[in-house]
């Protein structure tokens, strides 16, 4: 046992160092090359010749766990070491033989375009197989190939930071190691290699260029021939069978290279005005990888016969590294593909969302009446759940007939023009990305200005709501019970009802949940407005054949329209109200015990619980402990639901993370300080003074010239001015955003 436990322990440190085990522990340098340079044999496998490169690049980078150096330091220790190395072998002539041996034959033997064509880039045909991929890098290890050098390269440089300390090698040893590593043959070679992989990356950029997906988005339209990806070609052709360093057909094919890349920022903008297609975003990202990868190996082709090209060879293989790395991140992949999608969910779900903001007085009456019409529906909603509780069906069909109660009572409220509360933060937060600009001292100002709007106007949905679902649910019981005879509930289920409201339990993880769901709803509404946008689904109905011949081309037309405006309010509302009836079946079968906590229905089951149990429930403490649930979790679900759409719109906007933590807190700050700014309606005067700030704003913008004409003569009256109000901008700019500045 003993043995084993050793055993164990040497596998193990094995594993942990990796090959330098073998001289890690030896202090001396001349020993350690001795050691490291005796393993080489020039007869060797190609594998085995390979997997000593990566020891010999492993030491070059080694590094301990403890160090008090800096990583600009670490790269000078490496350099270091590279001139300590080739110091060694050039006084160790017989080694130096045997290594310039065994690395020229492995760099002969491993053949393929593939290390400038692959490495780094995207190169499945779609955005799904490419996250497989990169998932199936991460779980299984690379096999080095001889028919696949970029294997051999990137397991040598597993590091992002070798990009780095590559580009700080200067002129001199870049000489050095090429003199060791490579002669004429292996030139010629790699200088074939270079223009196959041109020859490549040109072949699929123009087949993704005149695809349709790709010339349907291009203003305007043009032929196939008259494209530039097939200019792109028969100029790149000419380019490679000709003298490399002609200048004429090298500025014809960079200025070809560079207009395919502006036909790409053109399809940005088709999608950013049509709707967003995550697989033809990756697409667009994957020729814009390819045209700069061409641009780079065109520069280190174009290379004068009195260059050495070394410098245009260095950043090759960085951006080769560097590529790779930022290939292998899963998250990465992600971010830039959804990135365009957020912000187009961002701007359409702001344009579904605009009538919902209280901006003044008159807009906060107008929620609050749409409260009092959503509550009404909600209280027969509240009572119809009650009674198929009752009906002891399984939890799947039970969960079923919840959803469709939810989504008819959702669907009600939208038609009669009534708002849910807790659902608005979701669909109108992002109204704040529409309008915000820089992170500022002037945009933060505007940031929490239309934070405090939407907020307001949840509080003016959750008052009307809970104004009108408490009378109305009792009347609905009171009908009841002098109509049929029946209490809504029992007196047991009445008090479990009561108990499970209470603050004191699992009430305000399950309003959190609440707010989740209710923020994933508001996301499934923009997937299906871009989806509506996309498709172009307006036009398909509105020039539909057998809906023209039925209903007559302009009611079709009407039709479509309308079906424009509420598709993103359908397809929320439907997705609300089966994740609301859904999600506990589903945490059921895994044995969770969640559930949902809406505050309107919260509210209308704990009055049809104090009716049954008769109105001196109202002195227990158990009431009101299930009050102040019902409190927690109309602002837990509110808070939720609007920091995840909060989140969502700042990233839609690329900003920097330090910016978007710091964007959270002061709305958190002002949330703490001022929480009457966001629940009361704006004084008149504050309504009055941000109208003012507006005609101001317009005015600034209509004096530019003489703005202009002030900056011009700095002595006048006009130039002080504007520099003692950007003066005093400054002062006022916080010291955190001032940095970020």
């Amino acid at each position: 046992m003993k043995y084993l436990f050793f055993k164990m322990l040497v596998v193990w440190r094995r594993m942990r160092h990796g090959m330098q085990a073998r001289y890690i522990d030896r202090h001396d340098v001349g020993r350690q090359l001795e050691v490291l340079m005796g393993r080489i044999d020039p007869g060797a496998s190609w594998h085995e010749r390979a997997n000593w490169m990566i020891d010999v690049a492993e030491w070059l980078r080694h590094r301990p766990a403890v160090s008090l150096l800096d990583r600009q330091a670490w790269h000078q220790v490496r350099r270091q070491r590279l001139e300590i190395l080739l110091d060694w072998l050039d006084q160790h002539r017989d080694v130096r033989r045997t290594v310039q041996n065994a690395l020229q034959k492995t760099l002969r033997e491993a053949t393929g375009p593939e290390l400038f064509s692959t490495t780094g880039l995207p190169h499945e045909p779609g955005f799904f197989g490419e996250l497989a991929e990169r998932l199936a890098r991460m779980v299984l290890p690379r096999h080095l190939s001889p028919t696949d050098l970029s294997s051999l390269f990137t397991a040598m440089f597993p590091d992002p930071d070798d990009a780095a300390w590559l580009l700080e090698l200067d002129n001199e040893l870049l000489a050095r190691l090429w003199k060791l590593m490579a002669d004429d043959g292996i030139s010629h070679m790699y200088w074939q290699q270079i223009e196959e992989a041109i020859t490549y990356l040109t072949t699929t950029v123009i087949a993704d260029g005149i695809s349709p997906a790709f010339r349907q988005r291009l203003e305007p339209k043009t032929p196939m021939r008259a494209t530039p990806f097939l200019a792109l070609r028969r100029e790149m052709e000419s380019w490679l069978r000709a003298n490399p360093y002609d200048q004429g057909a090298l500025r014809s094919v960079r200025m070809l290279v560079a207009v395919c890349h502006a036909q790409t920022d053109r399809i940005y903008a088709h999608l950013d005005e049509y709707g967003v297609s995550v697989s033809l975003v990756y697409r667009v990202e994957r020729m814009r990888a390819h045209l700069q990868r061409i641009g780079r190996l065109i520069d280190v082709r174009a290379t004068a016969p009195g260059e050495t090209g070394a410098g245009r060879v260095q950043l090759l293989l960085a951006d080769l590294i560097s590529a790779h790395h930022n290939r292998g991140s899963v998250r990465g992949l992600m971010r830039r593909s959804f990135a365009l999608l957020a912000r187009k969910m961002v701007e359409r779900n702001a344009d579904h969302g605009e009538h919902t903001i209280a901006r003044d007085r008159a807009g906060y009456a107008k929620v609050l009446k749409g409260g009092l019409l959503g509550g009404v529906v909600i209280a027969g909603t509240a009572l119809l759940k009650i009674t198929l509780a009752k009906l002891g069906m399984v939890h799947f069909f039970e969960g079923a007939a919840a959803s469709l109660n939810y989504a008819v009572s959702f669907l009600l409220i939208a038609a009669v023009g009534g708002v849910l509360a807790t659902r608005q933060p979701a669909v109108t937060a992002p109204a704040l990305a529409s309008r915000m600009g820089e992170l500022d001292a002037e945009g933060m100002r505007d940031l929490q200005a239309e934070s405090g709007r939407l907020l307001r106007s949840q509080s003016a949905g959750i008052f009307g709501n809970l104004l009108t679902v408490i009378p109305v649910t009792a009347a609905l019981c009171a009908l009841g019970w002098f109509g049929f005879g029946a209490m809504p509930m029992t007196a047991e289920q009445a008090r479990g009802a009561i108990a499970s409201l209470s603050l004191v339990g699992p009430t305000p993880l399950y309003a959190a949940l609440t707010g989740l769901l209710l923020w994933l709803a508001s996301l499934a509404s923009g997937f299906a407005d871009n989806w509506f946008a996309l498709r172009r689904v307006r036009e398909v109905v509105s020039n539909h054949r057998r809906l023209v011949h039925g209903l007559g081309a302009k009611r079709a037309e009407r039709c479509a329209a309308w079906l424009e405006r509420n598709v993103a309010t359908i397809a929320g509302s439907l997705t609300l109200a089966l994740l609301l009836g859904m999600a506990p079946v589903l945490a059921a079968f895994f044995s969770l015990p969640l559930d949902i906590r809406q505050v309107t229905l919260a509210a209308g089951t704990l009055a049809a619980a104090v009716f049954s149990l008769g109105w001196q429930t109202l002195a227990t403490p158990e009431f009101w402990l299930a009050a102040g649930g019902v409190a927690i979790t109309a602002l837990l679900s509110v808070a939720v639901a609007f920091a995840c759409a909060l989140g969502l719109a700042l990233r839609s906007r690329d900003l920097p993370r330090r910016m978007r933590r710091f964007a959270m807190r002061a709305v958190l700050r002002r949330f703490v300080v001022a929480p009457g700014f966001f629940i009361l309606p704006e004084r008149a005067d504050a309504a009055a003074q941000d109208d003012a700030d507006d005609e101001d704003e317009e005015d600034d913008d209509g004096d530019d010239e003489r703005r202009g004409d002030s900056a011009e003569h700095p002595g006048e009256p006009g130039a002080y001015a504007a520099g003692a109000r950007a003066g005093r901008e400054r002062e006022a700019l916080p010291e955190a955003l001032r940095r970020h500045a």
